[in-house]
C-alpha cells in the first residue's frame, strides 16, 4: 500500500482521540482540515460513536469552532440505517440507544417501539441513557426468540478528556455473557462505512485513507476496505498495544499534526 500523505485524495477522519477528547478540540485540527481544502482534497468525518445523531454532531463541532454540513459526515448510525434498509426494510425496531438514534431511524422510516412484543429486531447502539429495563427487555428477547440483533459499532469504550466510559461493545458484551448471543456489528473495523464514503465522493481505496487512534477499528476498518491506514498515537493506543497487535497500520504519527506537515512540505 503507498503511503505517501500527498498522494492521498480523500481522509476518512475518527474524530474522538483524533480530533478532539471530550470536548477539547486538539490544537492542530482547524489548520488540518483547512491544509486539506487548500490542497484540494477533501475529508469526512467517520465515527462510531452512534449517541448522536449527524445533526448533534453538526452542533457540536460548531461549538468547537469547525464549520460542518451533514454531508461531512459518515456515521456507524447511518451505515445501520443502510443495512437495515436492505436486509430488514420492514422491521419494527426495539432501540437500545439514545433518542437522538431513535430519531435518526424513525426519520429514516423504520418504526421504533419499546413494546418487546411487537419488536422484531433488536438494534444497539452507544447507549449514553442506558436503563437496566432495556437490558432486561433485551435479555428476554434474545432468550426466548430468534430475531436480527445489530449493533453499530464494536467499539469497548469512549475516550473523555478524563479517561473512558463503556461504549456499545461493552454493553454487547455483557448481554453475551447473560444470553450467549452476540449481534451482528456494522460499524468499524467493518469495511461498509469507508466503502460509502469512497461511492459517495468516487475516490478509489488507493487514494483513500482512514485516520484514527484505535487499531481494532479504525485501522482494521482502513485495512478490512482496502485503503491507506494512518494511526495516531493521540488517543486510546499506546506504544504496548501497537507492538502487541497483530494488524499493523501504513502510517504511525504522533497525531494529525504530522498530516499538516507532510501536505506542507
Amino acid at each position: 500500500m503507498q503511503t505517501d500523505i500527498k498522494d492521498i485524495e480523500l481522509f476518512l477522519f475518527d474524530m474522538d482521540g483524533t480530533l478532539y477528547l471530550g470536548n477539547q478540540l486538539f490544537s492542530f485540527t482547524k489548520v488540518l482540515l483547512r491544509t486539506i481544502r487548500e490542497k484540494g482534497k477533501r475529508y469526512l468525518f467517520m465515527t462510531n460513536n452512534s449517541a448522536r445523531s449527524v445533526v448533534d454532531y453538526v452542533a457540536k463541532l460548531e461549538r468547537l469552532g469547525i464549520a460542518a454540513t451533514p454531508d461531512d459526515f459518515i456515521t456507524s448510525s447511518q451505515a445501520t440505517i443502510w443495512y437495515l434498509q436492505r436486509h430488514h426494510a420492514k422491521a419494527v425496531l426495539y432501540v437500545c440507544g439514545t433518542e437522538s438514534l431513535k430519531a435518526e431511524l424513525r426519520g429514516a422510516g423504520f418504526a421504533v417501539t419499546d413494546d418487546t412484543e411487537a419488536a422484531t429486531c433488536i438494534v444497539i447502539g452507544n447507549d449514553t441513557e442506558l436503563t437496566f429495563k432495556k437490558l432486561d427487555d433485551i435479555s428476554r428477547m434474545l432468550c426466548t426468540r430468534e430475531m436480527p440483533y445489530i449493533a453499530t459499532n464494536p467499539d469497548w469504550v469512549c475516550p473523555t478528556e478524563y479517561g473512558s466510559v463503556p461504549d456499545c461493545g461493552s454493553f454487547c458484551e455483557m448481554l453475551y455473557r447473560a444470553t450467549g448471543k452476540r449481534p451482528i456489528f456494522i460499524g468499524k473495523p467493518e469495511a461498509l462505512m469507508p466503502e460509502l464514503a469512497m461511492e459517495r465522493l468516487g475516490v478509489p481505496k488507493e487514494r483513500t485513507a482512514v485516520v484514527g487512534d484505535r487499531i481494532y477499528t479504525d485501522i482494521k476498518s482502513g485495512i478490512n476496505a482496502g485503503t491507506v491506514s494512518i494511526l495516531v498515537m493521540s488517543g486510546e493506543t499506546t506504544e504496548e498495544i501497537l507492538e502487541a497487535s497483530a494488524d499493523k497500520p501504513d502510517l504511525v504519527l504522533q497525531d494529525g499534526s504530522e498530516i499538516v506537515n507532510a501536505l506542507l512540505e
